[in-house]
């Protein structure tokens, strides 16, 4: 991305929020072990205006005055050395910020600023962040506890980032399509290596080699290599276990591109597919595209959610799942996950709280049918743009065939 991209999307949150005044953080680093700290992945909101991907950098943007800063990190000499840091220079370069200031500089502006302003802007942590069964980044909350001791009101603006950030601009579907071929390219030669492949890390392996050695591409997410019953396990991502002959090989894999990602699923046999195994797969086939199908810009979410409900439970039926259409608990049972989510720099982008589709967005359909006590789990997951005029299956170059 240019720098011209992060500088027109701070316009629109400027102009979005009627001018004001916008702080956010990017993320810390966090420990993986004893002195080593883990990868560090850029916070998504904070990336989008900036395009910087080092941590503990801040953004004060004035929409009032039209002024931005970047304030910058204290980095020792000692940090230095070992791990470098991003220089004033690249600062200036890849966001399109020009003034660039250090720590203590930037305190001293944000209370200048508390003079002027009573309110300001910032992200808070994700919705619904207490379900989830990890810690989270604590430069969020550290951030909105400095602002809420220096301005009267702190606000959280992270709903307008989002309908912003849910209508994709062209060069963010060209990173998004890019991150896609690659991971198609993987899922491609992995196939090819199925027959051969003796364990589920081995087929991780092979997605994982193929994304370093294009374009040094990484991993959007812990991929997910489920065979047999460790299908039924959503999020399974152990990918240890010794794959057997006719079992079915779920792959739910997506490389990051240009810090876009892509989120693809197929599911595989190794060796040749049982009678069961491909009547489950043809019916979920089936109900994928039946569900694409119904993708169009206006499209009541409501609606769609109905629509689908109304496909996979007819999908159940016709594998003997699902006697009763009005049986919930058992339709759930058997799929127990949402159909779409969207797709950006998070792999899980939000839609903006929108109550219809439109053009621009980026969404996944990933049906699937899940069955523990056969062991068997099937999903077949597409990545969609809503057009004007109807959709785009971004992913269609992949077969789906077993």
């Amino acid at each position: 991305m240019q720098d011209n991209f992060f500088s027109s999307n701070r316009q629109k949150l400027s102009s979005r929020l009627g001018g004001g005044l916008v702080v956010l953080t990017a993320y810390t680093s966090t420990q993986k072990q004893n002195d080593m700290a883990a990868p560090f992945q850029q916070e998504a909101n904070f990336w989008y205006l900036t395009g910087i991907e080092q941590p503990d950098w801040l953004v004060i943007i004035d929409g009032a005055n039209g002024d931005e800063w970047l304030v910058r990190p204290e980095v020792d000499e000692v940090h230095e050395i070992f791990d470098g840091s991003l220089s004033v220079e690249q600062a200036r370069q890849v966001s399109g910020i020009r003034r660039v200031v250090s720590h203590d500089e930037g305190m001293t502006l944000l209370r200048n600023l508390a003079k002027k302003h009573s309110i300001v802007h910032t992200i808070d942590n994700p919705p619904y962040s207490d379900r989830f069964s990890f810690s989270l980044n604590p430069a969020i909350t550290a951030n909105k506890k400095m602002l809420e001791r220096m301005f009267t009101s702190v606000v959280d603006c992270q709903k307008d980032l989002a309908k912003l950030r849910a209508i994709k601009q062209p060069e963010e579907i060209k990173a998004i399509q890019r991150a896609i071929d690659v991971t198609i390219e993987g899922f491609t030669t992995t196939k090819e290596a199925l027959r051969i492949a003796k364990y589920e890390y081995q087929l991780e392996a092979e997605f994982t080699y193929h994304f370093k050695r294009t374009d040094g591409s990484d991993h959007a997410y812990d991929p997910i290599v489920a065979a047999g019953k460790n299908a039924c396990t959503l999020h399974y991502i152990d990918n240890d276990t010794k794959l057997g002959a006719k079992q079915l090989v779920l792959m739910d894999v997506g490389a990051r591109v240009g810090g876009y990602a892509a989120d693809i699923t197929r599911t595989y046999a190794k060796g040749a597919p049982t009678k069961r195994q491909k009547e489950v797969h043809q019916a979920v086939a089936a109900a994928h595209q039946d569900i694409i199908s119904l993708l169009a810009p206006g499209l009541l979410v409501e609606e769609y959610i109905r629509q689908v409900d109304e496909r996979m439970k007819s999908a159940l039926n016709e594998v003997g799942l699902l006697k009763n259409m009005d049986d919930t608990e058992t339709y759930r049972k058997y799929f127990p996950h949402a159909i779409s989510h969207g797709l950006g720099i998070d792999v899980h982008d939000s839609l903006g709280g929108t109550r219809y589709l439109e053009p621009g967005m980026i969404l996944t359909v990933e049906p699937g049918i899940y069955i523990p006590e056969e062991s068997i789990g099937v999903r077949i997951e597409d990545d969609i743009l809503i057009t004007a005029n109807g959709h785009r299956n971004l992913s269609a170059a992949l077969s789906t065939d077993l």
